[in-house]
Order: structure tokens, then C-alpha cells, then sequence
């Protein structure tokens, strides 16, 4: 049997916890998207956003950085066709942050979501758009492909 000096003890204690506390982070990044996250910069300028084409990675999570350098304000709704559907129809109309990819941006301000591509996404497209009354015809939407 080894024995150890308190100092010793005390240093394989405080790797034991180091370790533990990697494998509880690595658990929940892995829960949330895999890897590290990444940061993308969204401008919304001239009622377009640029870009207005995203590549990730499925599994990935993103924190979307929304520069807003219009006069007016915009939306960024990311989402399946049916997100889609359900703020073309208008009946949200603030974004707070509560739900990911969904942020209300205030004439020139900055504001921030984070989404988790979730890896059963790998090979499809999400849109990201603005629903305020006329911005999407105007062309103020835009493409994340997964994959």
C-alpha cells in the first residue's frame, strides 16, 4: 500500500474533480450540439441579410451575433417551413430570445440567439427570415444548410 502525504491527497482529489467536471461539460455540449460553438455575424442591412447563405455542421451550436444597421426594425426567425408558416401569419411579432433562432432586432442595434442543429438535420436547409409586414417579399430571408 502507498502512502500518501496530505498535500498528495489533496492534489489527486482536485484532478479527480477536474476530470469529472470535463466529463459533465463534454456530456452537455454533446446534449446541446456537438463541439465547440460557434459564433456567426448577421448583418441586416438594406432590409437583406448578409450573409444570406450559412454552412454548419450538424450537431453544431451556433450563436448568431444580429447587427442590425438599418433605420427600422427586423426579426430573425430561423426555422422549418412550419416556424415559417407560423410568423408569416403575423401572431408573434417581439422576439425576447426566450426561443432559439428567434430574436427581434431594434433599428440599428445588436442582438444575439443561439440554436443547436440537432445531427437528424444533416442534409437539409433551414430558413432564417424577417416576417415584419413586407420584409420577406422584399427579400430579407436567407439559407443555413446543415450538413
Amino acid at each position: 500500500m502507498v502512502r500518501m502525504r496530505p498535500w498528495q491527497l489533496a492534489l489527486v482529489v482536485v484532478a479527480c474533480a477536474a476530470a469529472a467536471l470535463v466529463a459533465v461539460r463534454a456530456t452537455a455540449v454533446q446534449l446541446a450540439g456537438d463541439g465547440p460553438e460557434r459564433t456567426v455575424v448577421v448583418t441586416m442591412h438594406h432590409s437583406r441579410f448578409e450573409p444570406a447563405t450559412i454552412r454548419v455542421e450538424a450537431g453544431q451550436r451556433v450563436r448568431f451575433v444580429l447587427r442590425n444597421t438599418d433605420p427600422i426594425d427586423h426579426e430573425f426567425i430561423l426555422g422549418d417551413d412550419a416556424v415559417q408558416r407560423r410568423h408569416e401569419q403575423g401572431r408573434e411579432r417581439h422576439h425576447h430570445g426566450e426561443v432559439p433562432g428567434e430574436r427581434s432586432v431594434a433599428a440599428g442595434q445588436e442582438a444575439t440567439t443561439t440554436y443547436a442543429f440537432p445531427a437528424g438535420l444533416d442534409g437539409r436547409e433551414l430558413e432564417f427570415a424577417c416576417h415584419l409586414p413586407g420584409h420577406y417579399a422584399y427579400g430579407m430571408h436567407g439559407v443555413v444548410g446543415v450538413g
